[in-house]
């Protein structure tokens, strides 16, 4: 899920990632945001600091009271390294300052999908090896 008010960047953002290969679902404030993340799971949660009915620090606490798996991954043009501090004592795992490089950005939502997506395969295998059916 994107979050992000300004229409200009959400659109080149999805256009961005759904080219990557993403199917992305859009956000543009607060509210829907978390109508969306209690309805809906998702690989990755990409969200701007600034939006309209709260923050992005304050949207991170909320979804890490329910999902504390989901990477959270900042694209906010909050620059200072408080911003980014808060954001990651509030649950993300990366801060983004907008603008970015085009390709540096789909690399950056890509990782933390990547490595999500890889640590429940390897929880997986382990769960399998654990009940004696990895060598049947």
């Amino acid at each position: 899920m994107y979050v992000e008010d300004d229409a200009d960047t959400r659109e080149l953002v999805s256009y961005l990632l759904a080219r990557a290969g993403y199917e992305v679902v859009v956000a543009e404030n607060y509210k829907q945001a978390a109508r969306l993340a209690q309805a809906t799971s998702f690989d990755l949660y990409l969200i701007d600091n600034w939006m309209p009915g709260g923050s992005g620090i304050e949207l991170s606490y909320w979804l890490r009271k329910f999902d504390n798996e989901t990477p959270i991954l900042f694209y906010s043009g909050a620059a200072y390294e408080r911003d980014k501090q808060d954001a990651l004592v509030a649950g993300a795992q990366a801060y983004l300052t907008k603008p970015a490089n085009n390709e540096k950005l789909v690399e950056e939502a890509s990782r933390p999908i990547v490595d999500a997506r890889q640590s429940r395969t390897a929880v997986n295998l382990v769960h399998v090896a654990a009940s004696g059916l990895l060598g049947m």
